[in-house]
């Protein structure tokens, strides 16, 4: 095993001096091209292209010397730190840190970044990082071939972004542009490269001394989820709710769905949009869908108020569901056994949706199984009472299917 790993951080800027000792005493060098064409590199060193982090840090800890591995901003965010201290290579490493490149962006860019969401981008996880830009003002993304600026842009279709991209950040190639995301998928871009992902702010005020890492940490306008509809649309006060639209349904299906980061929820049967806005405040994308203008512009309406981005889509379901990206969680608000059928085709994580007779849902329960999902049905009934003499303010009675796609974990 290496007798000492130190892994050193490189923003482009000239070597500390603790950098410069720990390099000039390795045996062992190991980073990219253009870290082992570094002149501090002892010429007897052994030298590492560092591709897999994993297979280098084999060939680490079968070295019997001092080890050096060099890496781009803060090895330790996003970097070859927590690949070196698994326990199946069991090394001890010290860290000598460098600006990260997300830091390095946002200094370029002159903004604060303390509300930034941070996500990093690969081919297999390139969906997931698009919902995030879906779903908060502010992201920076990690790149990487195959994940870059172009296929975010392409992705991100229909939601319009501001990108400032930094390319070869600490390096004499370096260069910064910033453009529409609509923009972006027209251009080719340098590995590597940072794309900070900016726009979909809705009309909540920061807050004014920030103390959460990641988001805004200002206090949402109310507390909780499950609200009453009037919450979401004021013209309701006083009136009962729509079919539908009762909040403990509501509860009932958030709590099959579990919306979260990284996430696209389709909500199909928008109505009010209080769905869609609470599902958008779990740090969800949102697609609310309706064939109704009026609904759509309500949904907007409520988006706006309560703080959150999410895109409307006006259309006839199922036809308007091709055009749609993939979802992870769908909720039906209307359409029956036959839009069911349409939405399993698409293989979302968790589907749910409600009937008002047992026909209904058992015909919904017959396509969820038949579309590969495991069917839950309840029979949920609800009864708001006036507290002053506890007499029947309103009675929901209504049956909530549920289903889990089979091969889901």
């Amino acid at each position: 095993m290496a007798d000492r790993v130190t892994v050193i951080g490189w923003d482009g800027s000239p070597l500390t001096e603790a950098a410069r000792s720990a390099l000039s005493a390795a045996t062992l060098v190991a980073g990219a091209a253009h870290h082992l064409a570094l002149p501090e590199i002892p010429p007897a060193a052994e030298r590492i292209r560092l591709g897999s982090v994993d297979l280098a840090a084999r060939r680490i800890a079968g070295h019997r010397g001092t080890a050096v591995v060099l890496a781009d901003g803060d090895p330790g965010f996003f970097g070859v730190v927590r690949t070196l201290r698994a326990p199946e290579h069991g090394l001890e490493v010290e860290v000598v840190p460098a600006v990260s490149s997300v830091a390095a962006a946002f200094a370029r860019a002159g903004m604060p970044w303390e509300d930034a969401r941070i996500v990093v981008a690969h081919q297999r996880t390139l969906r997931r990082a698009v919902n995030v830009c879906r779903a908060h003002p502010k992201v920076a993304v990690l790149t990487s071939p195959g994940a870059g600026p172009a296929e975010l842009a392409l992705l991100l279709d229909g939601v319009h972004r501001t990108f400032v991209v930094c390319e070869e950040l600490g390096t004499a190639r370096e260069q910064v542009s910033v453009l529409t995301s609509d923009k972006a998928a027209d251009h080719s871009w340098r590995d590597p490269n940072v794309v900070l992902v900016i726009g979909g702010t809705a009309g909540r005020a920061p807050a004014a001394t920030p103390w959460l890492m990641g988001q805004d940490a200002a206090a949402p306008p109310v507390r909780g989820w499950g609200l009453p509809a009037e919450e979401y649309d004021p013209a309701t006060v006083g009136t009962p709710a729509r079919a539908g639209e009762d909040p403990a349904l509501r509860a009932a299906q958030l709590a099959r769905l579990g919306p979260r980061v990284g996430d696209l929820v389709w909500d199909i049967g928008c109505a009010s949009g209080a769905f869609s806005v609470e599902a958008a405040r779990f740090g969800a994308a949102v697609i609310a869908v309706d064939i109704d203008a009026a609904a759509c512009a309500r949904t907007e309406q409520s988006a706006r108020r309560h703080g959150v981005p999410l895109q409307t889509v006006r259309g006839r379901a199922p036809h308007i569901l091709e055009t749609l990206p993939e979802p992870d969680v769908v909720r039906i608000a209307a359409g029956g056994a036959a839009l069911v059928t349409a939405c399993t085709d698409r293989r979302p994580e968790r589907i749910v949706a409600h009937a008002s007779t047992r026909d209904e849902a058992e015909a919904i329960g017959a396509a969820l199984a038949d579309g590969g999902y495991t069917v839950e049905s309840v029979l949920l009934q609800t009864v708001g009472l006036d507290p002053h003499d506890w007499s029947e303010r309103e009675r929901s009675v209504v049956f909530l299917l549920s289903g889990r796609r089979t091969d889901a974990p």
